[in-house]
């Protein structure tokens, strides 16, 4: 809404001292409505278990790390494993009010609050402004406001009974971003019951007047050693368009392939990293000894440490072209020539090895789950061994390490967080819970680096 629109709406004139008074307060009003629903959602367990989008402790990665440990605890039993990734088309913009209002009523917010809501979207306009230049007002009667507060927690309202069509098969929803899965012994019955699922979930979509984008949605096949077709069964939108299947797809921010290799998204990693790095190579002269160091944490860093507990899985080959990004980051701060030892680079700048970084991010990420900070779905994941008898050893906190018939097997989340949180408890032998920013402290003590190279 445009500001002049807004002082016609209010219907009396403002000083510009008032209406900046005035705009503060509508901010306050709108986060106080938003942590007052939030909270209410929250404590009356109102979204669904598999619902991560703009919730608090949940995120892109921990509802990725569910996922894929359903896919890899499949396929470790031999398993067939296919997906589908929905793609809504202007999904934010989409959103029905009346039906909306309809669904808070539903949750039980009182006619106070549901009037508060009604009026928050009336009587909505946007307009364009450019080059000094602003356009006529267009009235908006659908939709959440982009860029709001209240917005991404209104949409993951209006959706989230849409997990409830999946029937038989597994859904996981972040916003508008949905994937629709499933698993059997035989291929021909995991996708007769995909296309069901998501039969069902088209209709629900409907009802919510959401469009699948058919084009953007993409069918996968996820297979390690299974023998699969040439020409799988179609999966088709209730209109009749076939779903393509694809080999590769980005999901929440990470490339995933049909073999969970994750060969595509470090390569992609990759090419990111090279290119921000030449650029600052290249004007390096411009740069200070402290803002280079600056810029590497804020514009190299982050992009390696995003879902890097997820990645982490892939072969020790394809992780060290990440290695090798690093260390040309790091000479880039440093100024260190090419051949310096790696070992040598990161004591330059106190950094620790990317593995080094990646198994802290990864324990934090189990340590959060056993402390019951991470979403439920994750934390169900690992359970407290009983200690049989009373020994020094067995009053260390320790985790029961589930079957897994495969090395595969062995990469999803419920088995590799037992064995490392086993193995970290070797050195660290915590025998009671502390808090997080004492174990964040405990970890760094654990994990060096320690250089055994000749």
């Amino acid at each position: 809404m445009s500001v002049h629109a807004a002082r016609a709406l209010i219907g009396w004139r403002m000083s510009s001292g008032s209406w900046h008074n005035y705009c503060i307060s509508l901010w306050k009003g709108v986060r106080t409505m938003s942590l007052l629903g939030f909270d209410h959602l929250e404590s009356h367990r109102t979204f669904s278990a598999v619902q991560s989008g703009f919730r608090a402790g949940h995120g892109c990665t921990s509802a990725t790390l569910k996922v894929l440990n359903d896919i890899i605890t499949a396929i470790d039993k031999r398993q067939y494993c296919a997906a589908v990734f929905i793609d809504l088309a202007k999904a934010f913009d989409s959103v029905n009010h009346h039906i909306l209002i309809g669904r808070l009523s539903s949750l039980g917010f009182s006619d106070d609050c549901l009037a508060w809501f009604t009026n928050y979207f009336a009587d909505r306009v946007q307009c364009v402004k450019s080059e000094g230049m602003l356009s006529g007002p267009l009235a908006v009667s659908m939709g959440v406001p982009q860029g709001s507060i209240l917005g991404p927690t209104l949409f993951s309202v209006y959706i989230n009974d849409v997990a409830l069509a999946a029937g038989d098969s597994l859904i996981h929803l972040y916003a508008d971003d949905t994937i629709l899965y499933t698993f059997g012994p035989s291929l021909d019955t995991v996708l007769s019951n995909l296309q069901t699922s998501f039969n069902a979930i088209q209709h629900s979509f409907r009802g919510l007047q959401l469009l699948l984008n058919a084009s953007k949605t993409k069918c996968m096949l996820f297979n390690r050693s299974l023998p699969a077709p040439a020409c799988p069964t179609s999966i088709t939108t209730l209109d009749g368009s076939d779903l393509e299947y694809v080999d590769v797809y980005k999901y929440l921010g990470v490339w995933l392939d049909c073999k969970l290799s994750f060969q595509t998204h470090i390569k992609h990693l990759q090419s990111k990293i090279k290119s921000r790095v030449g650029f600052l190579f290249r004007n390096k002269a411009s740069f200070t000894q402290a803002a280079k160091l600056t810029l590497v944490k804020l514009t190299i860093l982050p992009i390696l440490d995003f879902g890097d507990v997820i990645y982490k899985m892939a072969s020790n080959t394809l992780l060290s072209k990440l290695d090798a990004v690093y260390h040309s980051a790091i000479r880039f701060v440093t100024k260190a020539p090419y051949t310096t030892h790696h070992c040598d680079l990161y004591a330059l700048v106190g950094w620790p090895s990317l593995h080094i970084r990646r198994q802290t991010h990864w324990l934090q990420v189990i340590y959060k789950s056993m402390l019951g900070k991470a979403p439920p779905y994750l934390s169900s994941l690992v359970t407290m061994a009983t200690p049989i008898r009373s020994t020094r050893s067995s009053r260390c906190i320790s985790l029961i390490i589930p079957k897994a018939n495969t090395s595969f097997g062995r990469l999803s989340f419920q088995y590799s967080a037992a064995c490392d949180w086993n193995e970290l408890q070797k050195s660290l032998k915590l025998e009671t819970f502390i808090s997080l920013t004492n174990f964040k402290h405990q970890l760094s003590e654990q994990l060096t680096d320690r250089c055994s190279c000749t």
